[in-house]
């Protein structure tokens, strides 16, 4: 997928396969053991139940995980019809049931369709998302549960198959970010006419980074970091001479021409070797300023001497 970092250094990014029962924060925790340092970050919560793809930035490249905001998710899962639960999810304390004995796949694959493409979904009260300065599940842990604004994701496919298990089916969905599955989950089965919650939630994809290419969290070692210039392999990028390096070192603002014809905005800047060395973005018309830069400046050569030895 891409390179091994491959300067000694622990700056990169892993990508990672979360096991069940931790939290996001608990892998961060567990890598910063693992690699010797605390400058450890992740790139996109991931539930605590769930498993599966977890974007983890190590040393100077957590500054790039702002980058990945944009990269769309894909995640397998079973949604159960018939209950509905505290949490939207099997973790939760059972809330309601129905008999929907009635629905059939067809059923279910329409109430899919109904919720693909662009829509409003509301935020559940156990997510991250911040409500006058407190986290909606920090809220929902005093047992309180407050309105909430929906807020316009994107759902590109949301397939759904059969499984062994009645009532039970089987989902595939590639969705925007900031998108709940568990709210797909919910909100399909009370377009059904009932109920339903979520279980078995693996993420398999974050943009161009797949569970194939993701390490256990338990076999992970330092040489397992993966070098910075991956972490913004989506963003265009453009190779630089060294002058133009060492202007990058000092965050100078830079004409946009420097970079080449057709620029766009964020740019990861390479240098002749490789390395990533900084992303640049649009400054006015006509020039671009460091928002992340990588690299510091070379020190200056030491003078020779003019003094006499004695």
């Amino acid at each position: 997928m891409t390179e091994k970092a491959t300067d000694g250094s622990h700056d990169g990014f892993l990508v990672i396969d979360k096991p069940p029962k931790m939290t996001s924060h608990d892998v961060v925790a567990t890598l910063r053991r693992v690699l010797g340092t605390k400058r450890v970050g992740h790139g996109g919560t991931l539930d605590p139940n769930a498993t599966g793809v977890l974007i983890v930035a190590v040393g100077r490249a957590t500054r790039l995980l702002r980058f990945l905001g944009t990269l769309s998710k894909s995640y397998v899962a079973e949604v159960v019809l018939g209950s509905t639960t505290t949490t939207l999810d099997d973790g939760g304390e059972l809330v309601a049931t129905f008999d929907m004995s009635g629905i059939g796949l067809r059923d279910v694959r329409k109430g899919a369709k109904a919720l693909t493409g662009r829509i409003d979904q509301v935020p559940p009260m156990v997510s991250a998302v911040k409500v006058g300065g407190k986290r909606l599940y920090e809220i929902a842990r005093q047992g309180i549960e407050i309105e909430r604004e929906p807020r316009p994701v994107e759902v590109m496919r949301f397939d759904v198959e059969e499984t062994s298990t009645p009532g039970v089916y089987a989902i595939a969905v590639d969705c925007s970010t900031g998108t709940y599955v568990r709210s797909l989950a919910a909100d399909l089965g009370k377009a059904l006419g009932g109920g339903a919650h979520l279980r078995a939630l693996r993420r398999i994809a974050v943009g161009p980074f797949g569970i194939e290419d993701a390490t256990p969290l338990g076999a992970v070692s330092v040489e397992d970091v993966l070098a910075p210039s991956g972490l913004v392999s989506h963003l265009a990028r453009a190779v630089v001479s060294e002058a133009v390096r060492a202007d990058v070192a000092h965050g100078k603002v830079l004409e946009i021409d420097v970079f080449g014809t057709h620029v766009t905005s964020p740019l990861a800047v390479i240098d002749e070797s490789g390395e990533l060395i900084a992303v640049y973005e649009a400054h006015g018309e006509s020039t671009m300023k460091p928002s992340v830069v990588l690299i510091e400046p070379e020190s200056p050569r030491d003078e020779p001497s003019t003094r006499e030895e004695r």
